[in-house]
This record gives C-alpha cells, sequence and structure tokens, in this order.
C-alpha cells in the first residue's frame, strides 16, 4: 500500500494550494489593479486645472492689449487738446491726410451727433459684456480681438465721462482726417481693428474658449 501510494502520488487536500502560487496571483493582481488606476487616471495637461493657467494667461493678455490701446488713444488726444486745438491743420500726407482736432458728439467717424447718452450707454455695455466673455476665453486670436475692442470703448467712454458738455454727454476728441472720409480718433481704429477681427474670426469657425466648428 506504502509502495502503491509513492506511485501512484498522495492527493492534495482540498483548499490547500503551493503558496509560491498564491503569492504570484496576487502580485498580477496588483499589477492589474495598478494598470486600471493609470488608465482611468487623466493625463496631463487635460482638464479644468490645466485650462487655468492657460485661461488667466488669454485674460493678461487681454488686460495688456487693452491698457496699450486705452493709453495710446489718451495720449494722443492729450497732445491734441494741447497743441492742435483751435490750430491750423497739420498736413501729413499732403491733402490725402491731416490732423485737425474735432469735438465730436456723436458715434465712431462722427455718426449720430444727437446720441450722445445712447452711445455712451451703448459703450458702458459693451465693456460690461467683453469682461463676462473673458471668463471663458481661451483663444488667444480672440482675447487680441476683444482687448482692441475694451481699449477703445474705455478710450471714447472716458472723453464721453469727463469732457465737456458734461458727463454722458461729452464730445469725443477727433484728430485723424483723411481725404474724403470722416474725422477720428486711435481708440475708434482699435474698436474697428477688433471688429474685423472677430468677423475674420468668425468666418474661421474659432470661437472664444478656443474650439473650432466648421458648420
Amino acid at each position: 500500500m506504502t509502495e502503491a501510494e509513492r506511485i501512484i502520488g498522495t492527493p492534495e487536500t482540498p483548499g490547500t494550494s503551493d503558496p509560491s502560487e498564491s503569492s504570484s496571483a496576487e502580485h498580477a493582481a496588483d499589477a492589474a489593479d495598478a494598470a486600471e488606476t493609470a488608465d482611468a487616471a487623466p493625463e496631463a495637461g487635460e482638464g479644468p486645472e490645466a485650462d487655468e493657467p492657460r485661461g488667466r494667461r488669454r485674460i493678461a493678455v487681454l488686460v495688456g492689449v487693452a491698457v496699450v490701446a486705452y493709453l495710446i488713444d489718451l495720449i494722443s488726444k492729450m497732445i491734441v487738446v494741447a497743441k492742435l486745438e483751435h490750430q491750423p491743420s497739420i498736413e501729413v500726407v499732403g491733402d490725402l491726410l491731416r490732423f485737425t482736432a474735432v469735438r465730436n458728439p456723436g458715434a465712431a467717424f462722427g455718426i449720430g451727433e444727437a446720441f450722445t447718452v445712447i452711445f455712451t450707454l451703448i459703450a458702458a455695455s459693451v465693456i460690461v459684456v467683453i469682461v463676462r466673455l473673458a471668463r471663458k476665453l481661451y483663444s488667444l486670436p480672440w482675447a487680441v480681438a476683444l482687448g482692441l475692442l475694451l481699449g477703445g470703448a474705455l478710450g471714447n467712454l472716458t472723453d464721453r465721462i469727463f469732457r465737456s458738455p458734461g458727463v454722458f454727454e461729452g464730445a469725443v476728441v477727433d484728430f485723424i482726417a483723411p481725404a474724403h472720409f470722416a474725422v477720428f480718433n486711435l481708440a475708434d481704429t482699435a474698436i474697428v481693428s477688433g471688429g474685423i477681427l472677430i468677423v475674420i474670426l468668425s468666418f474661421r469657425g474659432l470661437d472664444p474658449d478656443g474650439t473650432v466648428h466648421k458648420d
């Protein structure tokens, strides 16, 4: 009997196993769990946390462009009022382009001179809309375009508030006078440039949040 058991082999007791095999199985299960955890984790550069620094940079660009546009417009108007107002026009390019000081109670390029208060409210509304839109801004071209609009709107709004004849009725200082065209200022130039850029971006399908869509 003993010899037969030796030849056939002693059967393993149910519920028992080789300790080395159990350890290998546990290590394999741990490795599988680690792989699943790595797959489930978001990749670097994705998610809201990664978008926040990018959004802040775009807002910084918007503010920077707006400040530069505003300061250039403000300084140019101060020079015009101090040096050019009540003085003969200055020929820049013969009769094609002149600098002449003009007080404009209307909108850009002298439009709607009887609606100064309305245009003041419109400019203020544009500024509010741009500030609200900046919270979802992730596109650099849109940041530049909105910065130009914001700086130009602030430049003319400053004239509306602080220049005569009164608050919200002030006349905007214009001085750039091309031949056969309305007199305007650098704030108007910034507004028009920003508007043109926005139209181009819209035709290209680029949204302020950085997404691109094709209709």
